[in-house]
């Protein structure tokens, strides 16, 4: 049985039948590959399809693991779940967003609106309605140019497109070591190699994209500047001035994520590399995940792609929706509902620092999210599987991994969900459980 997919069904068995339970150690590749008399390739194969169909995890310096089985079948960060405490999905949506939002959409609801909403729209909508998204999406030193603009019904439609026009099947796209999760499932549905790119304390490094170009060239790179999802990073100046040095130097595209955005400060990339730079942003969070809208700023030599791949995908924005996203651009509530939102993440924030004082969190305080090293009781998947056994849902860090096997002992919190006082009880049992110690221990 020389197949590594033969020889992954058989482990996977195995796992079904309770022969290797939840938490137990796999070997390490090699030994494995001695075991089976498989070459290691193979076993690294055998691993990397295990792991695909999240029968396994593996943590930095602590081995490979059979997965806890958790009653979420979707991918990490696709669905909302069971669990009562959802701290692994961020929607955040204000008490006073619902009445904000009533009176903004009476516009929209008018006869003669509604009528234009019902009519076709095209990728790129119309100049008005370019004009208006281009003054929202206008920052300190970046307003996008309204002919680059384009729409989809979401974010993650943003994105897709995004990539689909950079990189075709079998290419390669590079990515921060770790990761938002869903731009993983999208490049394996189009066939885009995810190549994973150092990452420090300040972001990518500049010098661990330059060194994976040259060694197999990418065609483009997707990045999150500012509140990095899981890690809360957010690039200074000298940072993101030497990431568009390199793009410049090298010809390439970024697709730069600005879904958090809102909630920072900085200059996006684009502002430093406007011919190098496709920045992708969304509703979704600065209003909500019901009331979504993708937006898209391309450089002009890449406009024409971009809609391609928006048409080709089925990924254009639809006139209803658009209508209602315009209607809250224009009359400045997405704005002010975003800047309710900024004071509601810093208090969470604070509210994570005061709870989980003296263990190793790790974000921006400005950020809807919190990264959480556990100690080494505890494995990321065991802790998620007994945190979700008290009701609370939270990330592995596993599902933000470019890398099978290269995950960090650590989860990610989102804070943005429950109300203030159910998200303090919540991390206050999160630090229970890392107090009393994991399975591991005695």
């Amino acid at each position: 049985m020389s197949n590594f997919r033969d020889i992954a069904d058989a482990i996977a068995a195995d796992i079904a039948r309770g022969r290797l339970k939840p938490g137990e150690r796999l070997p390490p590749q090699r030994e494995f590959a001695y075991r089976h008399g498989i070459a290691p390739s193979t076993a690294s194969r055998v691993y990397a399809e295990l792991a695909r169909r999240g029968l396994i995890a593996g943590e930095v310096g602590r081995g490979t693991y059979v997965r806890w089985p958790i009653s979420q079948p979707a991918p990490a960060l696709s669905e909302p779940g069971s669990a009562p405490l959802d701290l692994e999905l961020n929607f955040p949506i204000l008490p006073a967003q619902a009445a904000m939002l009533q009176e903004a959409l009476q516009t929209t609801l008018r006869l003669d609106t509604l009528c234009q909403a019902l009519q076709p729209v095209g990728a790129s909508a119309s100049p008005s309605v370019r004009a208006v998204a281009a003054t929202f999406l206008a920052r300190a030193g970046w307003t996008p140019d309204p002919a680059g603009l384009l729409f989809t019904g979401n974010g993650k439609q943003a994105i897709a497109a995004a990539m689909a026009a950079l990189a075709g099947p079998g290419e390669r796209i590079g990515v921060e070591a770790l990761t938002y999760p869903v731009v993983k499932g999208i490049a394996a549905r189009l066939g885009i190699m995810l190549v994973p790119l150092r990452l420090d304390e300040k972001g990518l490094v500049p010098d661990g994209l330059l060194e994976a170009h040259r060694s197999a060239p990418l065609k483009g790179l997707y990045v999150q500047p500012s509140l990095h999802n899981p890690l809360g990073i957010t690039m200074d100046d000298a940072r993101r001035r030497d990431v568009a040095a390199a793009l410049a130097q090298e010809g390439l595209t970024a697709i730069e994520d600005a879904i958090y955005g809102f909630l920072a400060d900085e200059v996006p990339l684009a502002a430093l590399a406007p011919d190098r730079v496709i920045v992708v942003d969304s509703l979704s969070k600065r209003v909500a995940p019901g009331v979504t809208l993708g937006l898209v700023a391309a450089p002009a030599q890449l406009c024409d792609r971009v809609a391609n791949a928006m048409r080709t995908g089925a990924w254009t924005a639809t006139g209803l929706p658009l209508a209602i996203g315009l209607q809250l651009m224009a009359d400045g509530t997405a704005e002010r509902i975003g800047r309710l939102k900024r004071a509601d993440a810093a208090a969470r924030q604070a509210i994570a620092r005061e709870v989980l004082a003296g263990h190793r969190l790790s974000a921006d305080a400005r950020a809807y999210h919190a990264w959480l090293e556990l100690p080494d009781a505890w494995r990321a998947e065991t802790f998620v599987a007994a945190a979700y056994r008290s009701g609370i849902a939270v990330c592995p860090g596993s599902a933000f991994a470019v890398s099978a096997g290269h995950a960090p002992n650590a989860v990610r919190i989102a804070l943005s969900s429950p109300p203030p006082d159910a998200l303090r009880a919540g991390l206050q049992t999160l630090r229970r459980l890392i107090d009393e110690g994991g399975p591991d221990v005695g």
